[in-house]
């Protein structure tokens, strides 16, 4: 089938197999990895994929773009390594790719796990993400985290779920938390954003109440408890992390 599948991988060998066997059905497969230190690069060759290796890592936009930029098949599919099409989805994607009508992008529903568990509500599902579209009419956005796949014009919805294993343990969640967060602080800070500490609590806080109450984190159990204290802890650290690089800023001019 004339579609591509982009991948941007680093330490991946626990997911990037799973990925791979799941979009087996595209023509291409393209992984760019930045400096894996495990078999990431040889699991991803094993399965067929062109692998290019980078030395240096511009942020997630930029990254993901050189991916897009080694596809050469009509359609684009960008996936993460620890992603995974379900069949229902990849029925939807070989209907949409194989049309001869319709828009030049997609999204779809992605499922996504905590801890073990499958999300389903707290705001994290239906989350949809805009993956699949025709290459030469979109690009990734340049920023360093966060980055969104900026599309032109209209854009279809396919059904069947994208699993997202994004967290499989807590040590994980901890780990891409701290990482995270001082990533978006930065970014805040480079577009001359400002925070307070007292604003950094409200945030957190906020964030809490709107994950666990506004979104029905409570339908989670247990689990959907555990997961809005960690988005209140995601928010609450980035906002604090900004206050503190705007307060080392005004102290050095000081």
């Amino acid at each position: 089938m004339a579609l591509s599948i982009i991948v941007i991988t680093r330490d991946e060998e626990a997911n990037i197999a799973a990925c791979l066997a799941s979009v087996s059905f595209a023509r291409e497969l393209v992984v760019v990895d930045s400096g894996s230190r495990d078999r990431t690069v040889e699991l991803a060759r094993a399965a067929g994929a062109r692998v290019q290796q980078t030395q240096d890592w511009p942020g997630f936009g930029a990254q993901k773009n050189r991916a897009l930029d080694l596809a050469t098949q009509p359609w684009v599919l960008s996936i993460d390594a620890d992603e995974r099409v379900t069949p229902p989805l990849r029925d939807a994607i070989v209907q949409a790719v194989q049309g001869t009508a319709g828009p030049d992008a997609y999204s779809m529903p992605r499922r996504s796990s905590y801890c073990g568990q499958f999300i389903a509500h707290s705001g994290w599902y239906p989350d949809r993400v805009v993956r699949l579209f025709r290459r030469g009419s979109a690009r990734f956005s340049a920023d360093a985290v966060h980055e969104r796949l900026v599309t032109q014009g209209a854009v279809g919805r396919l059904q069947g779920d994208l699993l997202h294993t994004t967290y499989p343990d807590l040590e994980t969640m901890l780990e891409k938390l701290n990482r995270y967060s001082t990533a978006s602080a930065g970014m805040l800070h480079a577009e001359g954003r400002r925070s307070s500490l007292a604003g950094a609590v409200a945030r957190g806080l906020w964030a809490f109440f709107r994950t666990y109450v506004l979104r029905s984190g409570w339908l989670d159990g247990r689990m959907g408890f555990v997961l809005a204290v960690s988005v209140a802890e995601g928010t609450y650290y980035k906002y604090l992390k900004l206050w503190h690089l705007g307060h080392r800023t005004d102290t050095w001019r000081g």
